[in-house]
């Protein structure tokens, strides 16, 4: 690794406070557990006895069966872009808390779907392929609910890491989509067949207002807030700037920009209008603070949408979504920071080293490329430090392509006192995975540690 420095004229530049906000995490985690055992309240309160091989089968697919419906409302919540979540407890962790929730759901629902089989069989002594076509044909609402759950496995089948990353972003995006269909199908049988739900009022009650509440959270942030910002913003493609070997910068122009209330740090997700984009929007960081009437995007070739950056017209219209993130201002704790950029991870943290309130020397942005062509921004970096005092480090791999790993002893070397510093991380997951355990390693706690993830 060669590393080349920076280093700005000192300048007069005084920090400002930043006050840390409080994530949200743990108190949203503790509500979602509350409700969970309050299904299990439910089934415990309606349930009398359980006897025999039969009973034991069907108990355990009844509580099976509540859990996946409270399941169900809650991955329908963490779809809904809440911005509550969105930037407090940021959209990487709101992601993996809707995946890990999302292979919750189909495991109980595939244990519900074997387990009130088996127990039924158990009951009238019949074969289990036998009483599960009577279950689907007899009953009551049960086509519907056996589609919705055909679905919903179907979109945690291909929502599997091995089978996602074969997968193109827009095919996944809208077999994903399909979750809220196979939801709604499944909602009625619940009520129509949930025993828990036919003796008790307050029991359908409280459902519903569960569902509706999911529902209108969807309705809200996912619909009528993006309907409202856009019509009040009318974005439209400015143009489109190389800025190194594939990357482009997009400047998109809108009405009254300043009421968007985006940070240094987040991201939108775009639409382009066009041919072969408007089909998926895809999360595109802010590159550049926002100005009167501009906004900035950088992305580099990376897949077809991204490909078809450059070949956007000016005057295209943009349908965009956010801001979203939490990888502001608002998570740093210490004076001192440390911005750790690798590629296009450069994006996020540039508008953070030109806006980051800090004291000169205060504040330092490492950029790790393969070489100084692939360096995006460079001019524009070289211009913030200069004027605010900061330190910019290229760490560029050695003229025989070698790229000498991010060590713990390497990070020390470059900033002894790197344990007293927050850090921001935006990079490719690969070189995010090795920075954040040479950070742990140097010293740095992992309450310090900012990172956010794009991928899908």
């Amino acid at each position: 690794m060669v590393a080349t420095t920076h280093t700005p004229p000192p300048t007069s530049h005084r920090a400002q406070a930043a006050r840390p906000r409080r994530s949200p995490a743990a108190p949203l985690l503790a509500a979602a557990w509350a409700g969970g055992f309050a299904v299990l309240g439910l089934w415990w309160q309606n349930t009398v006895s359980v006897a025999g091989s039969a009973g034991w089968l069907g108990g355990a697919g009844r509580i099976t069966g509540l859990l996946c419906g409270y399941m169900c409302a809650l991955l329908v919540m963490l779809m809904a872009r809440v911005p509550w979540l969105e930037h407090g407890v940021g959209s990487d962790r709101t992601a993996r808390w809707h995946a890990s929730a999302g292979r919750w759901t189909v495991g109980l629902l595939a244990c519900h779907i074997v387990l009130i089989t088996l127990g039924y069989a158990a009951q009238a002594h019949t074969g289990p392929i036998r009483e599960f076509l009577s279950i689907v044909f007899d009953l009551p609402e049960m086509l519907k609910g056996t589609l919705g759950a055909a679905v919903l496995l179907a979109v945690g089948f291909v929502s599997a890491r091995a089978v996602r990353r074969r997968m193109r972003y827009e095919t996944w995006y809208y077999l994903h989509l399909l979750t809220y269909a196979a939801i709604f199908l499944a909602f009625w049988h619940q009520l129509a067949l949930g025993a828990d739900f036919v003796g008790s009022a307050a029991a359908r009650a409280a459902w519903y207002v569960l569902y509706a509440g999911a529902a209108a959270l969807v309705l809200w942030f996912r619909v009528l807030v993006p309907v409202r910002l856009n019509l009040r913003h009318r974005l439209r493609v400015e143009v489109v700037v190389p800025e190194a070997p594939g990357v482009h910068s997009v400047w998109v122009r809108g009405r009254r920009l300043h009421e968007l209330g985006a940070q240094p740090g987040q991201f939108l997700r775009w639409r382009f209008l066009t041919q072969g984009l408007w089909g998926a929007s895809h999360p595109y960081s802010l590159s550049a603070v926002p100005q009167s009437g501009l906004l900035r995007i950088t992305v580099k070739s990376l897949g077809d949408h991204s490909a078809a950056v450059p070949t956007i017209a000016r005057g295209t219209r943009v349908w965009a979504e956010g801001p979203y993130g939490a990888l502001t201002a608002n998570r740093r704790r210490r004076r001192k920071v440390l911005l750790l950029a690798g590629g296009t991870g450069i994006t996020p943290l540039r508008t953070l080293f030109e806006a980051l309130p800090a004291a000169p020397g205060d504040l330092t942005l490492l950029y790790r490329a393969r070489t100084a062509a692939e360096l995006t921004f460079r001019h524009e970096l070289e211009a913030i430090a200069d004027r605010r005092g900061a330190r910019l480090l290229y760490a560029l791999n050695s003229p025989d392509g070698t790229r000498t790993p991010l060590t713990a002893d390497r990070l020390r070397a470059t900033l002894p006192d790197i344990a007293e510093h927050d850090v921001f991380l935006c990079g490719p997951h690969p070189l995010a995975v090795a920075a954040y355990e040479a950070l742990r390693a140097a010293g740095v706690p992992a309450s310090r540690i900012h990172y956010e993830s794009f991928e899908f």
